[in-house]
């Protein structure tokens, strides 16, 4: 008689994975008696459906075929071209060529680990974190480095600690971070990019949410204090429709390289029929006026 489980089968590193607790939550935010504010869901009464309608039928009528075949790894040009418009209008220097269009952020947080980690690497962590990125890097078995919170960012004194360990990630939020809600100041971000300027550590920055302030001045981006060792991660999830699930991420053409094989790998692109019709809609409607209704 055979003994074994089918779930012997399984890969080592599945063992201690947790289902997604931000999956769960959605099953219950479905109730309509439940309005929720554990996960970050956007009001779809604020959905462009309209104009994604429009923008959807021209793509249809003007490049239909060319939109139904399959494309480039690193994402749709046109849409590049604007994410890189756009972080000029924040005083950043971003070329198309660095940036690669992802299955929303998570796919690229995924791409970051499976390119950058193996087992018992370090990885630091804001305390407490956003647990989507946990699970996603978890998956490639990281010691998982906590520095905690404070009301301007990182405890600095912790940070200066765990970086002692060498770790090869700094993963943050730090405008409006899940799951506190904090940004960090100014003069917080300075000092970590100053004590990460010693160390070989790369700082993901993870902004989901910074389109979206309504108060308050901008402080700049790691990637202006820190431009070597910044990976940025951006999505239309919070801004323009979840379902999409278009992201990016913008790194160095030495880890870039990388990330394009692993992305070949993982889903050869992302869809290109739902990239083509975002940039038709970002081409032809203000954005600007879009995130400003939201954080209205």
């Amino acid at each position: 008689m055979n003994t074994t489980s089918p779930e012997d089968l399984l890969a080592q590193r599945m063992a201690a994975l947790a289902p997604s607790f931000i999956r769960e939550i959605l099953k219950v935010v479905q109730q309509p008696d439940i309005i929720s504010f554990a996960g970050g869901l956007p009001d779809p009464h604020h959905f462009p459906v309209a104009q994604l309608k429009a923008a959807t039928l021209a793509v249809f009528d003007e490049e239909g075929e060319t939109a139904l075949q399959y494309g480039p790894s690193e994402g749709d040009m046109a849409l590049r071209e604007w994410i890189a418009a756009r972080y000029a209008q924040k005083q950043l220097t971003i070329s198309p060529a660095e940036i690669l269009i992802t299955n929303g952020a998570q796919q690229a947080l995924d791409l970051l680990g499976k390119v950058l980690l193996d087992t018992g690497d370090g990885v630091l962590m804001e305390e407490p974190g956003y647990l989507g990125a946990l699970q996603a890097l978890s998956l490639y078995q990281p010691r998982i480095l906590p520095v905690p919170l404070q009301g301007e960012g990182p405890d600095l004194e912790r940070l200066a600690q765990q970086l002692t360990a060498r770790p090869k990630l700094f993963y943050t939020t730090p405008n409006f971070q899940n799951p506190t809600g904090l940004s960090y100041s100014d003069a917080r971000r300075c000092e970590v990019a100053q004590l990460l300027a010693e160390r070989e550590t790369l700082l993901i920055e993870d902004d989901p949410y910074g389109d979206l302030r309504f108060t308050g001045v901008e402080p700049r981006s790691f990637k202006q204090l820190l431009p070597e060792q910044t990976v940025l991660l951006g999505s239309f999830s919070k801004t323009v429709a979840p379902s999409l699930r278009i992201g990016w991420l913008v790194a160095p053409s030495w880890l870039m390289q990388r990330l394009v094989i692993a992305k070949q790998a993982a889903d050869l692109h992302t869809s290109g029929l739902n990239q083509r019709i975002l940039a038709r809609y970002l081409q032809q409607h203000d954005y600007a006026a879009q995130v400003n209704t939201i954080a209205r």
